[in-house]
């Protein structure tokens, strides 16, 4: 393992200054993600690679869960500002664009693993007003994604749009574990006589998206 990035945290004295510091968190505790699970990381271990003392990272985070909150609401802001250009044009065909979606995220795994950690892992630990202003910020982000995915279907209708990113969430969380297994389940899952149980994430989502915007586009009567 690598040590994290050399931070200067002298005590910050503007606004801006403390937003650069939250900002450093954010960077390390992305970097773990990129080295394991997020239920493996502890408070102690990203207080370490930040290079400061759990009290210290309190001040800016009030818990660890605090800071994966964050750093999903970040890291979909990104997102959403790259996903214009990977999606396909307007109009488009519902097969084309769950695909272009699925395979977009994918790419991202801190919000595939982040956002398969919130109901099981990251809510708890934390207080009412972080997860009001975590949810809030969270549901504008979903509309926006909403939003983006209407533009190239616009058969939709604002509340199936909505509807879709929420049930993607759902699909999400739902196969990112299984795509991602312990080293004892993977090599078990080698074994030809189960290749039916490997997941292949873009692929099986971008085909639960495509089921479930094709229920949404044609309800039944």
């Amino acid at each position: 393992m690598t040590s994290g990035p050399q931070i200067d945290f002298r005590r910050a004295r503007n606004a801006e200054q403390r937003e650069a510091r939250r900002h450093a968190i954010l960077g390390v505790a992305a970097g773990l993600l990129r080295e394991m699970p997020v239920s493996d990381i502890s408070l102690r271990e990203l207080s370490r690679r930040v290079g400061l003392s759990k009290t210290n990272v309190v001040r800016y985070f009030e818990t660890r869960e605090a800071v994966f909150f964050a750093l999903l609401n970040r890291s979909l802001g990104e997102w959403l500002a790259e996903l214009p250009a990977e999606l396909p044009p307007a109009p488009a065909s519902p097969a084309s664009v769950m695909d272009a979606w699925a395979r977009s995220v994918a790419a991202r795994p801190v919000i595939c693993e982040l956002w398969s950690s919130l109901g099981t892992e990251l809510e708890r630990n934390i207080s009412t007003e972080t997860v009001r202003d975590f949810k809030i910020a969270h549901a504008d982000l979903q509309r926006r994604l909403a939003d983006l995915v209407r533009e190239r279907l616009p058969a939709l209708t604002p509340a199936a749009s909505r509807e879709l990113v929420s049930l993607s969430v759902v699909l999400i969380a739902g196969l990112w574990p299984f795509a991602n297994p312990s080293p004892s389940v993977a090599e078990a899952v080698s074994d030809p006589r189960l290749s039916h149980s490997r997941v292949d994430f873009a692929q099986w989502l971008s085909r639960a998206l495509l089921v479930t915007v094709t229920g949404l586009l044609h309800p039944p009567a």
